[in-house]
């Protein structure tokens, strides 16, 4: 069946079916997880955390995060 004439359900199953196929039904899930569009109002937060951030406070994090072991990062 040509995908111009499928309706968006047959292309959703079609397309899940072809993950699982190749992937497996884990990683279907897996690969699916990349693409969720979450909730919230990510720009309408930032702009609340970082208006309570000073520029000291955003240096001294940035200082903080370079002076941290590689190896102590995967932990």
């Amino acid at each position: 069946m040509q995908a111009q004439s499928m309706s968006p359900n047959q292309i959703r199953n079609a397309g899940l079916e072809a993950l699982i196929k190749s992937l497996g039904p884990t990683g279907m899930a897996r690969f699916i997880q990349q693409y969720d569009m979450g909730t919230g109002d990510y720009t309408k937060d930032r702009s609340n955390w970082l208006d309570q951030m000073s520029l000291d406070d955003v240096v001294s994090g940035i200082s903080k995060m370079r002076r941290v072991e590689p190896s102590a990062e995967k932990k």
